[in-house]
């Protein structure tokens, strides 16, 4: 899922959250052949009444009201919106939307969405960290309201934690959030989160794949086992690659590949295959490429090479 518009939410040239990282992502699959093996589809705005389920009214409003007639308005130092930037931002959320019905209308097995921006540090009355609407959590609210969901599990990796996501559904029993993420770091806000639908997954800067690895096997496995999803969402930040600018952790397009199968394989065992990924971090264009090609791969059923 994604859609030709991206680009008209752009927030500068220095920016790393840019049109280039879609680009980057469209060319390597272009070029390995892996996009033409997929069903494409065009992404679709969501409603404001999806949005409000996770956030509320008078936040959708206060955004409306903010967005500029030209230039830019600053929503904090790393977030901005030029005068298209919400409706790309609900063409994100919407792509996710999309994904859900899809794999609930069994018109697919899973679903990946490269849009932009990012969504999973969106808090439900806070836009911040280059995401304006919460993309994986409207997801499952949407999967929740339209098709019954009870049990959603959402997996976060990416070298930020996924602050917005734990905000809008800490201590709600019926959605499991696994989160990996690089500590101490940004965004700070949850880094000791006790809820007990909560599983955090600290990682030193400087983790490598093998020790990535490790810690998901110690900490998600047991948690998802027993929580039994019936539709798992992930929520994919490939800057936790060791060639992305942002950060230190070090995992390698392989390590994508893995994490990738691990998903499917919780889908197939509890979730009739029910995935859905939309895209979060990931600012090297050629990792940015490689990493969501083995990570479609995966999704495919394709060997790593």
């Amino acid at each position: 899922m994604t859609h030709p518009d991206h680009p008209r939410h752009y927030m500068g040239p220095e920016h790393p959250e840019s049109p280039q990282r879609l680009d980057a992502i469209r060319a390597r699959l272009l070029r390995s052949g892996i996009l033409q093996q997929t069903m494409q589809s065009d992404a679709v705005e969501a409603s404001m009444a999806q949005l409000r389920r996770v956030h509320p009214e008078a936040h959708l409003r206060l955004l409306e009201h903010r967005l500029p007639e030209q230039g830019f308005t600053t929503i904090d130092g790393d977030t901005l919106m030029t005068p298209d930037s919400l409706r790309i931002a609900r063409l994100a959320a919407g792509a996710a939307i999309k994904g859900v019905d899809r794999v609930y209308r069994h018109q697919a097995d899973n679903a990946f969405c490269a849009m932009r921006p990012p969504g999973h540090h969106a808090e439900a009355s806070n836009a911040m960290g280059f995401c304006l609407y919460n993309n994986v959590a409207v997801a499952a609210a949407h999967a929740r309201s339209e098709y019954g969901a009870r049990r959603v599990a959402i997996l976060d990796f990416d070298v930020h934690q996924c602050n917005g996501t734990i905000d809008i559904f800490q201590n709600d029993p019926n959605v499991l959030i696994c989160t990996s993420f690089q500590s101490p770091f940004y965004p700070w806000r949850y880094l000791d989160c006790r809820a007990s639908n909560i599983v955090n997954t600290p990682l030193p800067a400087g983790t490598d794949g093998p020790a990535f690895r490790r810690a998901i096997e110690a900490s998600w496995l047991p948690a998802l086992h027993d929580f039994r999803p019936d539709l798992v969402l992930v929520s994919a930040g490939f800057d936790a690659h060791r060639e992305d600018p942002l950060a230190e952790l070090c995992l390698g397009d392989e390590d994508f590949y893995w994490v990738s199968r691990l998903a499917v394989e919780i889908a197939e065992r509890y979730a009739q295959r029910r995935l859905v990924t939309v895209l979060e971090g990931g600012y090297a264009g050629d990792a940015l490429g490689r990493s969501t090609e083995a990570y479609l791969k995966a999704l495919l059923g394709l060997p790593f090479d």
